[in-house]
């Protein structure tokens, strides 16, 4: 009998480890027009996500109700901004009620393709210094510059801080740019990931990460899950690690990083990865179904994780 118990442990060990709540999980969302309803999926009560961003200066039409302490909007300045578009932005919204505590950099800024913003270090620190500094000023934390998940990435991210110290000691003194926190951009293996924020540490230590885009893209399901649920518990151990959004809260037919590595099945169901991200039980819905689960097979899969519970609750 125990024997039986170890086995049913090791096979929703998996389950068991991705239902942990977590405080530190966001969401990175673009809301698709073709299925609205999916965005109500993100902020039903219970779930464990506390922040999101989407790319933009501005809440999403959905979320826009929605105060900042049941679910934090972090602003982005995506790119190259007219003037002080961004700041702005963000002024206006912490002026007319909404409590803005973080805003994120630029997307990307080292890659010119799949959504990168392509700006050069030079460039990029003027428009910081125009939008970003004044910011600091009132007491809002700024996220560095997002940049590719490369050594290309980590030589831009360096070289943009030296050209941010010039750019804002250009009116006399020495200083430095104010930044609060270090956005991570990864797809690949957990040992890549791990590597590279290795990397960005050593770059810029003692400076907390967030790890605001990240995936190990078309693998098969089993590599997929396992990828997610080691890179989670990763993240909530680390105290260097204080915020992370997984990417992929989107349909498998429309997935830029394969049919698996998703949220949502094609019925716009949670597949076991969007309930764990959520802090709740396996569905069993597969990423690659037209339909969802029926009742009883989810049914019976929550119930699968309570046993295990049980069982481990008797070691």
């Amino acid at each position: 009998m125990r024997q039986t118990a170890q086995l049913l442990v090791l096979a929703l060990g998996s389950s068991i480890a991705a239902a942990v709540a977590s405080t530190k999980r966001g969401l990175v969302f673009v809301p698709n027009d073709q299925w609205p309803q999916d965005s109500q999926i993100w902020t039903k009560p219970g779930t464990d996500l506390t922040w999101y961003y989407n790319y933009k200066m501005t809440p999403s039409p959905s979320f826009a109700d929605t105060t900042q302490d049941k679910f934090e909007f972090v602003p982005m300045m995506w790119g190259k901004t007219p003037d002080t578009q961004f700041l702005d932005s963000v002024n206006s919204q912490i002026d007319g009620g909404r409590n803005i505590s973080h805003v994120l950099g630029f997307n990307e800024p080292d890659g010119a393709v799949s959504g990168g913003s392509n700006l050069d270090p030079e460039s990029a620190a003027l428009i910081w210094v125009k939008n970003m500094e004044p910011l600091a000023k009132r007491g809002v934390k700024l996220g560095m510059p997002a940049v590719t998940g490369s050594d290309r990435g980590v030589k831009w991210t360096k070289n943009f801080a030296t050209e941010c110290a010039k750019a804002i000691s250009a009116d006399g003194g020495n200083k430095n740019c104010t930044f609060d926190f270090l956005p991570i951009h990864f797809y690949g293996s957990f040992e890549g990931l791990a590597s590279h924020m290795g990397s960005m540490s050593a770059a810029f230590p003692n400076v907390t990460q967030w790890i605001t885009e990240y995936n190990w893209d078309n693998q098969d399901l089993s590599t997929t899950q396992s990828f997610f649920n080691t890179t989670c518990d990763y993240f909530d151990r680390l105290t260097s690690v204080s915020r992370y959004s997984y990417f992929g809260s989107f349909r498998s037919k429309v997935s830029n990083v394969g049919p698996n590595a998703v949220m949502l099945n094609n019925n716009g169901d949670l597949t076991d990865i969007g309930s764990w991200y959520l802090g709740g039980s396996a569905t069993g819905v597969n990423p690659q179904s037209a339909a969802g689960k029926s009742g009883a097979s989810v049914l019976a899969a929550v119930a699968a994780a309570g046993i295990a519970g049980a069982v481990l609750a008797s070691f």
